[in-house]
């Protein structure tokens, strides 16, 4: 921070304290000035910017089996912020491995007098590793997903009778679903749902649908439909734009990429403010199935304004993947990366090189800001049995790196991921990794690659046990979880590292995705820069609005020089 900016927010903190000064911002913490008429924060990544580097370690990552039993193969996948995982299939697929209870059975349309007592989503406690069933009367199957503001999940589309549903999960001991299978204004099968700046959603797209719609966080609610031509324009034979990847900008616009075009969208308008050069290499969304994710976003008072976001694309297939693989020849994946800064008019991707080609991977950000990709195969594409060579060492990503040196190999898988699996980062750090089904059924033998129904979790490199002395403990009771926008907030830790100052603490909040078919929806890290760090208690400013963090519940870290903390649960409105 700059000595005459960092004095001048510390003397402000000295004055007032957040009950008595609620905010640095005019308007009650809804964004704008500080009071010498510079704004507050900016974007940009990485989490020491300082002299000193993250604390090293050779460690590449340790795999450790978790439950042999997911009950459900985890096509879709949310983490809640009462620390329980929800994920689901299709209950079209027949069969899973756990039933409904006796007498919950769910009827079958179009079928009088028959029942489907099969279990198709559960929830699942991180703690006690319980699994519970959960009764879909729609098909949710290649849905979309999010958490509204309140924490809860929203599912939209589907297949057949769940292709216009909306389904709310709430957070109670027993909550079902709840649905309305007309909610939507067009069917929504392989949509993509992302939430803007009120804690709406805008979906986009699905098989033959070239518009998109503004959702509101209930079972009912106005429609609103927009024309949107792009995605028409963007589909192959075999389309190749399917879950198209879409990320709010801290402009309020939202940057789409269908197949291997973008454009940066006014939401509420439906214009396109810009097209962005085409992305070389292939087609990077289903059934080419690439991965994407917005970048960390920066915010601090020591630079003035958030005028910079980056996305980057990673993967994908050939335009004719799925014809090929039908015929037997499975095309290689790609192999190149796209970054580009979508928020600067004229930008151009700049490309870069895994190790490892790679189709349906996952792509999560990191509580220390860097990206894991992981599962997925190196041959073939999206869809059942079209895809072969799993691809077992995950990637770590590492965007304040140059160019050339930003990717490392991490620890080897034992099992397969490929179609249909699914990840997350949990509350410790660890990464939650399941599913994986490339057959139209549970298949369990006979076929190459069965029905994968086993639950594992992975250690990335930042939880080395060597690095436990550096890692901070947040004292959740004497910290602050409900958070205003722009306004101060204190965070108090535990840390044994006598050797870290100021500049060596960050804290990060990141959104919980809906994770499936190699895509986060509402994937989201913003680092904080601290105000001050003393004695064990962090003071920060929290995001000024709604286009940098969304409205709703993110998992909180205390970071030391690369050395997170276990996630704290806040939310911020």
């Amino acid at each position: 921070m700059a000595p005459l900016l960092k004095a001048l927010c510390l003397a402000l903190f000295f004055v007032y304290d957040s009950a008595a000064f609620p905010s640095l911002l005019p308007g009650g913490g809804k964004g704008g000035l500080i009071p010498n008429g510079k704004a507050v924060f900016s974007v940009n990544f990485g989490l020491n910017d300082g002299d000193k580097s993250d604390y090293e370690t050779g460690f590449r990552g340790a795999w450790k089996a978790d439950n042999p039993n997911s009950g459900v193969s985890s096509m879709h996948l949310q983490l809640l912020p009462n620390n329980k995982f929800v994920w689901y299939d299709a209950v079209s697929l027949g069969p899973s491995n756990i039933t409904l209870p006796e007498g919950d059975c769910r009827p079958i349309p179009g079928k009088p007098n028959q029942v489907d007592c099969w279990g198709h989503a559960v929830e699942y406690d991180i703690e006690t590793k319980e699994i519970k069933p959960l009764k879909f009367m729609t098909d949710a199957w290649c849905s979309a997903g999010g958490l509204t503001p309140e924490g809860f999940l929203l599912s939209l589309g589907g297949f057949a009778d769940g292709s216009n549903a909306v389904r709310i999960l709430k957070l109670c001991e027993n909550c079902r679903w709840k649905e309305n299978a007309q909610g939507l204004a067009r069917p929504r099968w392989y949509s993509t749902q992302e939430k803007l700046e009120d804690g709406s959603f805008v979906i986009f797209g699905g098989r033959r649908e070239f518009n998109y719609e503004i959702v509101q966080s209930s079972l009912q609610f106005e429609k609103q439909l927009v024309d949107l031509p792009f995605i028409k324009e963007t589909t192959d034979p075999f389309e190749n734009n399917l879950y198209p990847f879409a990320f709010l900008l801290p402009d309020g616009t939202v940057f789409l990429l269908a197949n291997n075009r973008s454009i940066i969208l006014s939401p509420r308008s439906g214009q396109i403010v810009r097209e962005l050069p085409v992305l070389p290499g292939g087609s990077r969304n289903y059934p080419g199935s690439g991965s994407a994710a917005l970048l960390p976003l920066k915010i601090s008072a020591s630079k003035p304004f958030v005028t910079d976001a980056e996305v980057l694309v990673c993967g994908g297939g050939v335009h004719d993947g799925t014809q090929q693989a039908e015929k037997g020849n499975f095309m290689p994946a790609i192999q190149n990366c796209g970054r580009i800064l979508a928020t600067q008019p004229g930008a151009e991707w700049e490309m870069d090189m895994m190790p490892i080609r790679r189709t349906m991977a996952d792509m999560l950000l990191l509580p220390n800001a860097e990206v894991l990709i992981i599962n997925g195969a190196t041959d073939g594409v999206s869809g059942w049995t079209l895809a072969r060579n799993p691809t077992r060492k995950p990637l770590l990503y590492s965007p304040k790196k140059n160019l050339g040196e930003r990717f490392t190999e991490l620890a080897e898988a034992r099992i397969p991921r490929m179609y249909h699996s699914s990840t997350a980062v949990m509350p410790d750090g660890n990464i939650l990794v399941a599913g994986s089904n490339t057959n139209p059924r549970y298949l369990y033998k006979d076929v190459e690659f069965p029905t994968e129904l086993r639950l594992e979790r992975f250690a990335p490199p930042y939880l080395d046990p060597e690095l436990d002395k550096y890692r901070p403990e947040i004292i959740e009771d004497s910290s602050d979880s409900k958070l205003v926008y722009g306004q101060i907030f204190k965070v108090k830790i535990k840390l044994d590292d006598n050797e870290a100052e100021e500049d060596d603490i960050k804290v990060t909040m990141l959104a919980p995705p809906f994770t499936t078919h190699g895509y986060s929806m509402n994937q989201r890290l913003v680092v904080i820069d601290p105000i001050r760090y003393s004695r064990g208690k962090v003071t920060l400013m929290a995001p000024s609005n709604g286009r940098i963090a969304p409205p709703g519940y993110y998992l909180l870290f205390v970071v030391n020089r690369g050395v997170p903390s276990r996630g704290m649960w806040v939310q911020i409105l």
